[in-house]
């Protein structure tokens, strides 16, 4: 076999082999499903992995692309070997079938960087002077922190998607009505799941002139994302939370404003043209395209990875995968409803719809106390804390977010308010008995208490080395 027929063949499935398309029933395959953990208790069980919000676990699909490229890697934009020229093909192919997979319209540009954060940053970077920014006090800190440099209004957390709407319009009318605008808007919370009205949000916001962008880090890997519906200006997520490893994310949408704006990065890639003056300086053309904020080396693996997550996701069935995952949470949600001491956070009400992440607060408990007794005594790995939104969980919890002190002492007494939280998330990739045990362990813990017992080591709370069991 000829080495363009073996790279050919290696990477077909980036262009749709129909033989790899993932259309079986149930959970996708992804990686770690077969991982086992020792239980403190004794013994061992595979492993739930229930954190999906922070980082979902690399579909096997996507492991297996990137696998078979990886022999034919080499610089992109960089070479005349074969491999530069494959793999550039494919780093500019990734582009093609990401926009495909957000629905973008025809004169928008897909920008590869290293993540939501970044994606956002970047877009800080390149607002016209003179921008004023309006963001929800709700917002994930990457969409809620990186309009520094820019006039920002903060506002108020809404309690209904019709008061969200509501709130933004009264705010864009007080503006200067001739000066640029942005609103950036989450399209589900990473405390809560809920779905964000993005459609009505970015019509009340083109009404005043304004642009939007959408923060789709937790809609995107449980929910089909169309720029051309949705009507947004700018779309951003992250690779590794749509069942894609290796540090990458992307920016798509318009770009006469990243046209406008300096590199992001000044460096190699970003420029076409270089050349010394005769006083000593030197001038720069830059690059008109994506590679204008594209600025060294790419990170084409990551980028190959987004886009094979983003073949994989489509052929499996996005109608399919969100009704899986909606029983899941109906699952979650009758099981916690049945707990009395459990209180579930919600913005907008227990009938608002939401996608696999779930956040609550146990009565009489620390989070990160019952946290660390699903994960040593259940093998189920959860999250506790502020999830990098602590206005949003102020809002949630009543109060202001603080060191949970000692995790083996309960957090607070019955009646009292939670300080922090713990959030269950899941997708794609999980089984049903994942969810299920979480539910039976939840029930458990509560009705019980934890077997264990547990301590705080630098800020965490661990199992106490052979203290043994607790009952």
């Amino acid at each position: 076999m000829s080495v363009s027929t073996a790279a050919s063949s290696a990477v077909s499935t980036v262009a749709g082999d129909p033989s790899a398309r993932c259309d079986r029933p149930g959970p996708l395959p992804v990686l770690g499903r077969d991982v086992t953990v020792p239980l403190v208790t004794g013994g061992e069980v595979t492993y739930a992995a229930l954190d999906y919000a922070a980082s979902a676990p690399a579909l096997q699909r996507v492991w297996d692309d990137v696998a078979a490229y990886a022999p034919y890697y080499g610089s992109v934009h960089r070479g005349a070997g074969y491999l530069s020229q494959l793999s550039t093909d494919l780093f500019e192919k990734a582009r093609g079938t990401v926009a495909e997979f957000l629905d973008c319209r025809g004169d928008d540009q897909v920008v590869f960087t290293r993540s939501t954060t970044d994606s956002l940053n970047l877009l800080a970077a390149a607002l016209p002077a003179g921008c004023q920014v309006f963001v929800f006090e709700t917002e994930h800190h990457a969409s809620l922190l990186p309009w520094r440099d820019a006039r920002v209004t903060y506002l108020d957390a809404p309690r209904t998607p019709g008061e969200a709407v509501a709130t933004l319009e009264r705010a864009l009318a007080e503006r200067d009505p001739y000066g640029p605008a942005l609103v950036c808007v989450t399209g589900a919370s990473n405390v809560t799941g809920e779905l964000w009205p993005v459609r009505e949000l970015a019509a009340a916001a083109h009404a005043q002139g304004a642009r939007i962008v959408l923060d789709a880090a937790q809609l995107a890997p449980h929910h089909p994302v169309s720029v051309r519906e949705l009507d947004v200006d700018w779309v951003a997520f992250s690779g590794h939370k749509l069942y894609a490893p290796f540090g990458s994310g992307v920016l798509a949408g318009r770009f006469d404003w990243l046209r406008e704006a300096d590199p992001y990065l000044a460096g190699g890639g970003a420029s076409r043209k270089v050349s010394r003056r005769q006083d000593g300086g030197v001038d720069v053309e830059w690059h008109d395209t994506a590679a204008r904020h594209e600025a060294g080396s790419p990170n084409v693996i990551g980028a190959y990875s987004i886009a094979a997550a983003c073949k994989a996701l489509t052929e499996a069935g996005f109608e399919e995968l969100v009704a899986r995952e909606q029983g899941l949470v109906d699952t979650v949600r009758r099981g916690l409803a049945e707990v009395p001491e459990v209180r579930v956070l919600s913005l907008f009400g227990d009938d608002a719809p939401r996608v696999g992440v779930i956040s609550f607060v146990v009565e009489g408990w620390n989070s990160s106390h019952f946290a660390a007794a699903l994960s040593a005594e259940y093998g189920i790995g959860v999250r506790d804390g502020l999830f990098c939104a602590h206005p949003l969980v102020r809002t949630l919890l009543g109060g202001d977010p603080q060191s949970q002190g000692e995790c083996g002492a309960p957090e607070a007494a019955p009646g009292e308010k939670s300080l922090n939280a713990i959030r269950v998330s899941f997708g794609a990739g999980t089984p049903d008995e994942h969810v299920e045990r979480f539910v039976r362990a939840v029930k458990e813990l509560v009705t019980n208490g934890a077997r264990w017992s547990y301590r705080t080591q630098d800020g965490r709370c661990v199992p106490a080395a052979g203290a043994g069991s607790t009952a």
